[in-house]
């Protein structure tokens, strides 16, 4: 039976706004069109693992309006148990404003709203389910200390911990990183984590070996459409995705996150776990929107049948 996946973190409404380009500071352009999607990091990571197969928990809070509740019902119609997720009375739902241009490129600007209410008081009263599961993920979408806390706490219960530090901050506490069993940065997010530049695929072994001498165990970083790189004890591995057309990478990162963390509790190798993720991530940046471009599994697992058998 695949382990139980605990998700904390964000939910967010996404308005998307179709672009041809980003707007310069001062300028005004028109936009294609307003769309309203399903989002937030730890959302769409929740949605994704439901989706691709994973036993899957969300821990969160919405606001009491039409937001929230919609945002509720997307992660209960993927097979999330949402039962956990609060609403809050007299404050919004968390927004996120993206700016999409023709390149598939995106702009975030993300209003936390009730996921400032994800704090640790919120997160003790839901001790059973880090006792419940087997694997946690985590982002940075919600308060920090609250971040720190679900780490420390899944820790003390010996479970496995993945950490998407996005959005990055300038450092993490080394007591925190010895706690990870996986960090999973894109390029950008591992550059400042370690402030350092990460311009190559060699800048980016350089940037993960920082990290794993503060005791993370793996660091799986992301590099889009060069694939991912893996950086261990055991050494340095690249491993590649596929070419596809990209049309929106909103939510790219999670689908990776989610799909690996589906892989990790059905115990699959970690090169087969990469492999998936990958392949996931690969399908939903062909497609709109966050939760909405999330693959099933049996579309990742033809993908993987028919192009890497």
């Amino acid at each position: 039976m695949s382990k139980r996946i605990l998700v904390v973190g964000s939910l967010n409404m996404d308005m998307v706004v179709q672009i041809e380009s980003m707007p310069l500071v001062g300028e005004t352009i028109l936009g294609h069109g307003l769309q309203y999607i399903p989002g937030g990091k730890g959302a769409n990571q929740a949605c994704a693992a439901a989706k691709l197969g994973g036993q899957t928990v969300m821990l969160g809070c919405v606001g009491d309006d039409a937001f929230g509740n919609a945002l509720i019902h997307s992660l209960a119609d993927a097979n999330v148990d949402t039962h956990h997720i609060e609403i809050i009375e007299s404050i919004a739902t968390g927004t996120a404003l993206i700016y999409l241009n023709a390149q598939g490129d995106n702009s975030i600007v993300v209003i936390p709203g009730a996921n400032s209410l994800c704090n640790i008081e919120f997160l003790k009263r839901y001790d059973q389910d880090f006792i419940d599961c087997d694997i946690l993920i985590v982002q940075m979408e919600i308060a920090r200390d609250a971040v720190y806390y679900a780490i420390e706490r899944a820790y003390e219960l010996g479970k496995t911990i993945i950490l998407n530090p996005a959005p990055a901050p300038m450092q993490i506490p080394d007591c925190i990183l010895e706690k990870l069993d996986y960090i999973t940065p894109n390029e950008n997010e591992l550059a400042k984590l370690c402030n350092q530049k990460c311009d190559d695929i060699e800048d980016i072994r350089e940037c993960a070996r920082v990290l794993l001498e503060k005791g993370v165990g793996d660091v799986l970083a992301t590099i889009g459409e060069q694939g991912s790189i893996l950086v261990n004890k055991d050494g340095f591995h690249h491993f590649k995705t596929r070419k596809v057309t990209s049309v929106d990478t909103t939510g790219a990162g999670d689908c990776f996150n989610a799909a690996f963390a589906v892989a990790i509790a059905e115990e699959k190798q970690l090169s087969d776990a990469i492999l998936f993720a990958n392949c996931a991530s690969s399908i939903e940046v062909t497609r709109m929107g966050a939760q909405t471009s999330i693959p099933t599994r049996n579309e990742v697992d033809a993908v993987i049948s028919k192009e890497f058998s």
